[in-house]
């Protein structure tokens, strides 16, 4: 029998309908938007370890950068979690940042929209959206390749950023795509 993401993370459904009803009381419609990757976070360097391994019985790695000051896995999935018309074919695992705590579960998901995220937060003039990943480090550099901005809702995170973090991702490591 198949290892799932189901086995490994637990069933990530139940967060995904938090993460749409969130949009859809802010009025926010993703239907045409690419729901990129899902975040799974965890407390221990150790925990992180063990489900890296495990991930990559269910997906290929495709990278593990240091971003912010924390190593960070993405997984493609064999196969991908469907909710909704959505095929989420990536997963982030985030290392705990030293000095912080994370409770361990689904975080956040990001959707490619296409454009520049700040375009994106204009449509929206009565909502707040959280701004610092407009500016974030890879390896202790600036990095400006794929810049988002984010709701934040009791629990749960939902960015949006430009291009797909595949694309961003071989992007980086084989020059532009």
């Amino acid at each position: 029998m198949m290892t799932s993401i189901d086995q490994i993370l637990g069933n990530p459904i139940s967060f995904l309908e938090r993460v749409f009803a969130a949009l859809d009381q802010d009025g926010i419609d993703v239907a045409d938007y690419e729901c990129d990757h899902i975040c799974y976070r965890v407390e221990t360097n150790e925990r992180y370890q063990e489900l890296k391994a495990a991930l990559g019985q269910i997906g290929k790695l495709l990278i593990e950068n240091e971003i912010n000051g924390r190593l960070i896995s993405t997984f493609k999935l064999n196969e991908p979690i469907r909710f909704r018309d959505h095929k989420i074919w990536c997963v982030e695992l985030p290392s705990p940042k030293s000095g912080k705590s994370y409770k361990e579960g689904y975080e956040h998901v990001e959707f490619a929209i296409g454009e520049n995220p700040v375009v994106f937060r204009e449509r929206y003039p009565a909502l707040e959206f959280d701004e610092s990943g407009l500016h974030k480090e890879l390896d202790g550099k600036q990095y400006t390749g794929n810049p988002d901005v984010a709701r934040k809702y009791d629990g749960l995170v939902v960015k949006f950023h430009e291009r797909t973090i595949e694309e961003v991702i071989k992007r980086d490591t084989h020059g532009d795509v």
